[in-house]
């Protein structure tokens, strides 16, 4: 069962949270590899597209948004675009979209970044937005502040969260088919809560990188492997790194309350971005092909639209005939 543990390290300004996503990540891979039109993800993607779901479940608990935490990567490799989606609840979904060929054991450069022009955004979409209220975005390159690359996706985070809350991050990340795993380690904020709509205080810059406590900290969670944090439980992977600190823990969060797969596409939302088109597009794709087929990129749910049915999305509720229905 995919399961989301937090910890605090007594009496230290530095916070912690691992997740396991096994039930909830197969289930987004099986999705996949059931739809004819796209089938299963390549290895490298799958193991990107991974990396990213967990990481965004480690964001959201970390922040405690109430709306969609939003992770995109995007660039001009083979992989155009990455997504993973994780609302409050935890409910999270995940795609990715490929084309062209993919070089043996890609790493992230390779799949998004192979001209250069790769980048990161997280976007904060609120549950219950105001009038003319608008998500907030970040998005930075997938390069450092020399302009080197960065070949793992925990580098490029840690510098998101770096620059947008100015307090010390750590991060391991992992997946494979059967599991997405990540370790995070936080440093907390000297005063005030630290978001990433950048809300920290500016007074924590001077912090940064000057905590010894972070720093013995963070030096160990970066001690643990891939092979590790994909292929041990929590309970060994805690006390194998910190088996000196004094942890704090809470329930962990698993099942309803815990990360799971939940898809928020529906026929509705579906005739509404028809609805959008216009009825001149959509009576053209009629005309051409007799029917309206539409698949959820997340979920592989299919949305069939005929003629009538297109014919009602353009017709005020009051003017719809009434639906028939016969007793058997």
């Amino acid at each position: 069962m995919s399961e989301l543990h937090k910890f605090l390290f007594d009496g230290l300004p530095v916070r912690g949270m691992i997740v396991r996503l096994t039930d909830a990540w197969t289930e987004l891979l099986a999705r996949r590899a059931g739809n004819t039109e796209t089938g299963a993800y390549p290895a490298p993607v799958s193991e990107l597209l991974g990396e990213m779901t967990a990481a965004a479940v480690l964001m959201q608990s970390n922040i405690k948004f109430n709306g969609a935490l939003v992770l995109q990567i995007f660039g001009d490799g083979p992989v155009k675009l990455a997504v993973a989606e994780v609302r409050s609840d935890l409910s999270l979904r995940a795609t990715a979209s490929v084309s062209g060929e993919l070089p043996a054991h890609a790493g992230l450069a390779d799949l998004v970044n192979a001209g250069g022009g790769g980048r990161c955004a997280i976007t904060l979409d609120p549950q219950d937005r105001l009038p003319g209220q608008q998500p907030y975005q970040g998005v930075v390159p997938l390069h450092g502040d020399r302009k080197e690359k960065l070949h793992r996706l925990s580098d490029v985070l840690q510098h998101y969260m770096l620059q947008s809350e100015q307090l010390d991050t750590t991060l391991v990340l992992a997946a494979n088919d059967e599991v997405a795993a990540g370790l995070l380690i936080q440093r907390m904020p000297a005063r005030g809560e630290g978001n990433l709509a950048g809300a920290a205080g500016r007074g924590d810059e001077d912090r940064i990188g000057l905590d010894e406590d972070y720093n013995r900290i963070a030096t160990l969670a970066a001690s643990l492997t891939r092979d590790e944090l994909l292929s041990l439980d929590v309970e060994t992977i805690l006390r194998r790194l910190f088996w000196e600190e004094r942890l704090l823990r809470f329930a962990p969060q698993r099942g309803e309350s815990g990360p799971r797969f939940a898809c928020s596409c529906s026929r509705e939302r579906v005739g509404n971005m028809l609805r959008s088109l216009g009825i001149d597009e959509v009576q053209g794709i009629l005309d051409e092909r007799g029917s309206i087929e539409v698949g959820c990129e997340y979920c592989g749910q299919q949305y069939h639209f005929d003629a009538v049915d297109a014919a009602q999305l353009f017709t005020a509720p009051g003017q719809q005939p009434p639906v028939s229905s016969s007793v058997q």
